[in-house]
């Protein structure tokens, strides 16, 4: 029978790679071909504009109207000459994607036409913001919104077959100057952490007058044939598989993390590498992940927003590029149940103007009190605001890695390892720098001697949602297809926010007398103390941890909806207010567009999922119960026995119970549907459509899942996993 699969599975398997090459053999002589970095900005600009796009970019200094000018014509220029015709500011909306306008450099002049791009077309656009998500900011007649040009991450040209785009990353607000995107939220926090870091930084060391959150971001990805993805109207609608039962083999074997990478795959990597590289993304890893068909890459470390805008960039890049080679990137974190889903693992660390990291561990006391400081806060942040942070990685998609053994728990927890928490549990308990002290040299003596932590004296903790990895803290419970600011956005915030209280408590206790490192050890063993319970060495995919979490207090909050409550909690509203990263209002359209976005992707995967039953399961299941029929119908027209037809007949008796099943809930989950989306408030239409509309789904896949089981291999409509998997 000719079905949409059969004519996917002969595509799929007359697959021939394209020609891949790249523009030299040394990456060094194309790397940042095509961005509009600071050796470019200084070829095209006059020494004083370059000099201040520079104060611009490190201290946030303004720039007039004359030197925006300057500089667009230099950008116009240098991109015209590559042979661009349009430019773009591009941005980042609360869509989770990107976003962008073309318009072309032309201009009619006269009897003639000009190429033309000025300052105020760089620094400020003004896009249609009202199909935007807002959060109730925006009603749906006030249109005007702004993009704003952000000199930190630096323009890059877009390439393809039909022409090249110059892009100009943006901010982009309201009329009233409330945050509609990701990044200027971003922006603010890295700000905040710059201030508060560096404050602290002065009891250390003077030089110090900026301090950057750096970040390296792992990206793990899915690959299918196209062929088998547009024949499987779940992954094209979803991202993710609603049906499908387990291939035979799996991942039980563990032969694919690491192993060779196919070739089809290995071709399609270099391109996109490629591409990546001319972008300026610094792509320095890849392999094999756990899964079939999972594959990662990795960056080399960057400045949070350029790694950021850099993320975003290689996701839309990896798409484009997939198209190339006949494959789909599936960056959904879970779109095949009973194998590994896909995280993006977020590495944070604080590097200072003069080099220093300041979560590197030292090898002078002085040294190590400055990495005490840091490290201590860190951790006493994320306890103070656990909830803050598990909600930032909420989504429909992430809730299925949570906790499902494969990623880490919903239990936002800290792994230093024993040889830090040794430390640690020393430096609280000891007694050794109580004022008593005399000589500036003896104050250091309280201070246990940390070792460089090298990358292999401490295990990785898997488990782990946040654990310290040698020199920077990996956040490892990030979702796949998510955009890493909201995240970062959290953590630099919290942790901005501590080192400002810090600060505050330590010079109180120095205006009290105190000595300076006396009374900066008083409060980072207090702090150690208060802290404790976010630590965990052990296994946090067990229930034993689950109930000693519940002793200490740490919530467990599996599902998104309840836990975006985070966002407006009164403790952190008065965070970000505080910080000047967010209003209220801000936080409280945020929490609703998080909201939508939740159920409104359960109520597409409902409507999927009756799609597909009622038009490609039920019918394939029953056009082969009607030649079990026809089967039985003719062994009992040649008279055989009672016996002989029992095999046919329990066959007809199991498809048909498990159509039943099937078709029934089908039905009722659209009742339950129709019930759910009656309902107001946002909140509520949320949880109803996870615990009400989304409790239907195991019970329909099962039953599905038994009859792809069952039904006649050339009837099933849906690809199997066997194919969408092992693809070589």
């Amino acid at each position: 029978m000719r079905t949409l699969r059969t004519i996917a599975l002969k595509e799929a398997q007359s697959r021939i790679s394209p020609e891949v090459s790249a523009p030299s053999t040394k990456i060094s002589e194309f790397f940042g071909c095509n961005v509009f970095d600071k050796k470019k900005m200084k070829d095209f600009l006059s020494p004083e504009v370059f000099e201040k796009l520079n104060l611009a970019i490190n201290q946030g200094e303004l720039i007039n109207q004359d030197d925006a000018n300057h500089i667009a014509t230099a950008m116009k220029t240098w991109a015209m000459v590559k042979g661009v015709t349009h430019y773009t500011h591009w941005f980042q909306p609360l869509t989770g994607t990107t976003a962008e306008k073309h318009d072309s450099f032309f201009e009619p002049s006269g009897d003639g036409a000009i190429e033309k791009f000025s300052g105020s077309a760089l620094v400020q656009q003004e896009p249609d913001a009202s199909s935007f998500p807002n959060g109730g900011i925006r009603n749906t007649f006030e249109a005007r919104g702004y993009t704003a040009w952000d000199p930190s991450s630096p323009a890059f040209i877009m390439e393809s077959k039909a022409g090249k785009t110059l892009c100009i990353p943006t901010v982009f607000v309201s009329y009233t100057g409330e945050a509609l995107d990701y990044k200027a939220p971003l922006l603010k926090a890295l700000n905040a952490l710059d201030k508060a870091a560096v404050d602290v930084c002065q009891y250390f060391d003077k030089s110090i007058t900026k301090v950057n959150a750096s970040l390296g971001i792992e990206q793990e990805y899915f690959l299918v044939d196209l062929a088998y993805y547009n024949a499987r109207p779940d992954l094209a609608l979803t991202g993710r598989t609603l049906f499908g039962h387990m291939s035979a083999k799996g991942q039980q074997l563990e032969d694919h993390y690491f192993g060779s990478i196919p070739e089809r795959v290995f071709t399609y990597m270099v391109d996109f590498e490629n591409e990546a590289l001319k972008l300026g993304i610094p792509l320095k890893t890849r392999h094999n992940e756990v899964a079939p068909m999972q594959f990662e890459c990795a960056p080399i470390y960057e400045e949070i927003n350029l790694a950021i805008d850099h993320n975003q960039l290689l996701m839309d890049l990896m798409e484009k590029v997939a198209k190339r080679h006949n494959f789909k990137v599936l960056l959904h974190e879970k779109p095949y149940a009973g194998i590994n889903g896909s995280g993006k693992h977020n590495n944070w660390s604080l590097i200072t103007d003069t080099g220093k990291n300041l979560l590197s561990p030292g090898k002078t006391p002085k040294n190590n009190l400055m990495f005490l400081a840091f490290f201590v806060n860190t951790i006493k942040a994320v306890h103070e605001h656990a909830d803050l942070l598990r909600a930032s990685i909420a989504s429909v998609s992430n809730d299925h890695r949570l906790g499902a053994n494969e990623a880490p728990p919903a239990i936002i927890s800290i792994f230093l390892g024993s040889q830090l928490n040794d430390v640690l549990d020393e430096i609280e308990t000891s007694r050794s720098i109580i004022k008593k002290v005399k000589s500036e040299d003896s104050l250091w003596l309280g201070i246990p001697k940390i070792p460089q932590i090298n990358f292999d004296t401490t295990d990785r903790n898997r488990t782990s949602p946040f654990a310290f990895t040698g020199n920077k803290f990996e956040l490892r419970a990030v979702g796949s297809s998510e955009n890493s600011a909201s995240p970062m956005t959290v953590l630099n915030a919290i942790v901005a926010d501590q080192l400002t209280k810090f600060k505050v408590e330590v010079d109180k206790l120095i205006k009290k007398g105190d000595k300076k490192d006396v009374a900066l050890l008083t409060v980072i063993k207090r702090y150690l103390k208060e802290s404790k319970d976010i630590r965990f060495e052990g296994n946090g995919y067990s229930q034993e941890w689950e109930d000693e979490a519940v002793k200490r207090g740490l919530s467990n909050i599996k599902t998104t909806p309840k836990a975006l409550d985070a966002y407006v909690s009164e403790k952190s509203i008065e965070l970000f207010t505080r910080t000047n990263i967010f209003s209220a209002r801000e936080l409280h359209a945020r929490h609703e567009i998080l909201l939508e976005s939740y159920y409104k992707k359960l109520q597409i995967e409902a409507r999927v999922m009756g799609e597909i039953a009622n038009t490609m399961v039920i019918p394939a299941t029953i056009s082969y119960q009607n030649t079990l029929l026809e089967n039985a119908k003719g062994l009992k027209e040649l008279g055989l026995s009672k016996d002989a037809l029992e095999t046919p007949t329990a066959i007809i008796n199991k498809v048909s119970e498990h159509l039943r099943i099937v078709k029934t809930s089908i039905d009722a989950m659209l009742e339950e549907r129709k019930v759910t989306n009656n309902i107001e408030d946002s909140r509520e239409k949320a949880i109803a459509y996870d615990e009400n509309v989304k409790s239907y789904f195991d019970t329909i896949r099962y039953h599905a899942d038994k009859l792809e089981q069952i039904v006649d291999d050339d009837v099933w409509p849906l690809p199997k996993f066997r194919e969408l998997l092992f693809l070589k």
